[in-house]
């Protein structure tokens, strides 16, 4: 909903591909079956109805997810939310 900046998930749109993959991953025993988040993203620029630069807001958004669904309560070294926050730095310092 952040990516698309509307206030409900898009039949067909990534959000619902991702929830699909969740609900799925959760019957799902072998972990080499289950779907990853590589694969949901893997067209991703082509399912967004238009493209929105990454904010602060959004990174911290997306690192607090990635806290609170790890065990360890730990992020991933350059993973999404890292990712995130390395657009959001670059974003922010960007000539407009």
């Amino acid at each position: 909903m952040r990516a698309t900046e509307r206030n409900a998930t898009l039949p067909g749109g990534i959000g619902s591909e991702a929830q699909s993959a969740a609900t799925k991953n959760t019957r799902t025993m072998r972990f080499e079956d289950q779907t990853t988040l590589s694969d949901v993203l893997s067209d991703a620029t082509l399912m967004l109805p238009k493209d929105k630069p990454v904010t602060r807001e959004d990174a911290d958004k997306v690192v607090a997810a990635e806290l609170r669904n790890n065990p360890d309560m730990a992020t991933t070294p350059g993973g999404v939310g890292a990712a995130m926050a390395a657009a959001a730095r670059l974003n922010q310092y960007s000539p407009t």
